[in-house]
C-alpha cells in the first residue's frame, strides 16, 4: 500500500476490499494472532467482516501497520530513569578488565533534558547493551560527549552483540581525532576501517552505524564517514553503547531500529 503525494501533502492509498481483507490476514500470520493453514485467515475475515464498512477498514490496516512499523524502533532518553544507577533492562559490563561505572546522571548540557547515561570507570572497554533489543538488520545511533580521559576520550555504539565479548564496534575518539570501525571476538579487538576526522572534546556529536548483511556504514554528525564489510557475525543481536580505559562519556537520546 502506497502513500501518494498531491499538492505537497501525503494522501491515504486507495483501498479495496480485497486488497484490505489480504492485508490484514498476511499481518495475523506474521504477528501469530491467526491459524496458519492456507487459506483460512482470508476465507475467516471476508465472512465476518463482508458487513463492515470499507473506510474502517482501511482505518484499521492503516493504523495496525503504523503500529507495527513504529514497533520496529525506538529511543531511549534516559530522562524518566532512576538517577545513581545503571539503566534497567540494560547489562553494564565491560570487555576485558578493570571497573565500568554506569550509572544515569543529570546533566544541564543534555540534548534530552535532564538525564544522560555516563561511564566514569576505568576498564578495558566499558560496554552498556539494551537486553531486548534484537537486531539482525537495522541502525544504532547516540549522542555522546567526551568529557575527560588522560588514556582515552572515546565513545561508540555497539551492534549484533552476542554478549560483553562479541560484537561490533564503531567509536570516535577526540584525543585522535579519529574514527574506527571494528569487530570484537572474545574480548579481542580487530579494525576494519579507520578514518581520520576531528571529534572535538567536551561537544555533544552524533554517531550512527546503519548495517545490512555484512555492509556497515558510519555516520558521524550527519555525515557518512566509513563504509566496510565483515562477516564475522550475522546473526541478530543487542545494541549498546561503548567507551575505552579511563574514557568519562555521556549518551544520551540512544535509537535504534530494524529493517
Amino acid at each position: 500500500m502506497n502513500f501518494r503525494m498531491r499538492q505537497g501533502r501525503a494522501t491515504l492509498p486507495t483501498f479495496t476490499f480485497s486488497r484490505v481483507i489480504h492485508f490484514i490476514a498476511s499481518l495475523a500470520s506474521v504477528i501469530g494472532i491467526a491459524k496458519p493453514r492456507k487459506g483460512y485467515i482470508t476465507e475467516y475475515l471476508t465472512k465476518t467482516v463482508m458487513k463492515t464498512d470499507m473506510k474502517t477498514l482501511a482505518a484499521f490496516a492503516l493504523l495496525t501497520g503504523l503500529l507495527c512499523g513504529s514497533a520496529l524502533a525506538d529511543t531511549v532518553n534516559f530522562d524518566d530513569l532512576k538517577a545513581g544507577a545503571p539503566p534497567p533492562g540494560w547489562t553494564a559490563s565491560r570487555t576485558g578488565k578493570g571497573d565500568a561505572k554506569w550509572e544515569i546522571v543529570a546533566d544541564d548540557s543534555a540534548p534530552s533534558k535532564t538525564n544522560v547515561l555516563r561511564q566514569s570507570g576505568e576498564a578495558t572497554y566499558p560496554v552498556c547493551f539494551k537486553n531486548d533489543a534484537s537486531l539482525k538488520d537495522g541502525f544504532v545511533a547516540v549522542k555522546f560527549k567526551a568529557v575527560s580521559g588522560k588514556i582515552d576520550q572515546a565513545g561508540g555504539v555497539i551492534w549484533r552483540c552476542q554478549d560483553a565479548d562479541n560484537y561490533y564496534i564503531a567509536r570516535a575518539n577526540a584525543l585522535e581525532d579519529n574514527i574506527t570501525i571494528y569487530h570484537t571476538i572474545k574480548g579481542k579487538r580487530v579494525s576494519l576501517k579507520n578514518i581520520d576526522t576531528t571529534v572535538a572534546p567536551g561537544v555533544w556529536h552524533t554517531l550512527r552505524v546503519e548495517f545490512k548483511g555484512n555492509k556497515f556504514a558510519v555516520i558521524f554528525d550527519s555525515k557518512k564517514v566509513i563504509e566496510a564489510t565483515d562477516d564475522s557475525f550475522s546473526d541478530a543481536g543487542k545494541v549498546g553503547v561503548w567507551t575505552k580505559a579511563d574514557s568519562v562519556t555521556l549518551f544520551d537520546d540512544f535509537s535504534y531500529g530494524s529493517k
